[in-house]
């Protein structure tokens, strides 16, 4: 069955399910869908009723919410293991996830990368407060994460997992500001992990912005 990927191509969430198709060695056919665009298409509230982004279709089987869409990818489909056997290892990968959506996100993306990046690259109105703010925000983030690096079982240079993929897309637009880089390497251990998932080829593969093509091109 085929499998296609909704998504849109500055979206932190979309990048993160094709982080994991590029990992699972699987491929995906990406339709583009702009959820900030005005009024929403019927056809697409139908596959997500909420009108956001990613939907992933496999065949008639469809998903939304991006951290079910990836573990459907890995348990469903084949390729290399995204998920610990450890049942502590799978709890702490499920904690990295859940840190990164409910106090990564907003602070990190939403404050820092769409208003001292994403917003002057497109020559639209940023606000330097909110990135403030969004900078102070990281610090507690990521102290958390830099303890779970510094624990050793997940977010490690030894194994990947659905926690390095959710987390990375994250990362990596928080470090395109020269503030969020310069908070990163205070913490050692994360700094570590993210030398080492920074060079993985996938990174570069789903960059955003890219014009919007077939997984497998």
């Amino acid at each position: 069955m085929a499998l296609t990927l909704f998504g849109y191509r500055y979206s932190i969430y979309t990048r993160i399910v094709r982080l994991v198709l590029y990992e699972k060695h699987l491929r995906a056919t990406l339709v583009e869908v702009d959820p900030f665009a005005e009024g929403r298409d019927p056809s697409y509230l139908s596959l997500h009723p909420f009108g956001r982004v990613p939907v992933l279709t496999h065949g008639p089987f469809t998903l939304y919410e991006t951290a079910v869409i990836c573990r459907y990818l890995d348990e469903a489909l084949p390729g290399p293991p995204l998920q610990p056997d450890d049942a502590r290892d799978r709890a702490r990968m499920g904690q990295v996830i859940q840190t990164a959506d409910a106090y990564g996100y907003l602070p990190m993306v939403r404050g820092v990368y769409e208003h001292l990046v994403f917003r002057p690259a497109e020559g639209s109105i940023a606000d330097r407060d909110v990135a403030l703010r969004g900078l102070a925000q990281a610090g507690p983030v990521l102290d958390a994460l830099e303890k779970v690096a510094a624990e050793g079982r997940i977010l490690t240079t030894a194994t990947l997992t659905l926690a390095d993929l959710h987390l990375a897309a994250i990362i990596d637009a928080f470090t395109a500001a020269p503030e969020g880089a310069a908070l990163l390497q205070a913490r050692p251990a994360l700094c570590n992990w993210w030398g080492w998932m920074s060079a993985r080829p996938a990174l570069s593969a789903t960059a955003p912005g890219l014009p919007v093509r077939p997984l497998e091109s």
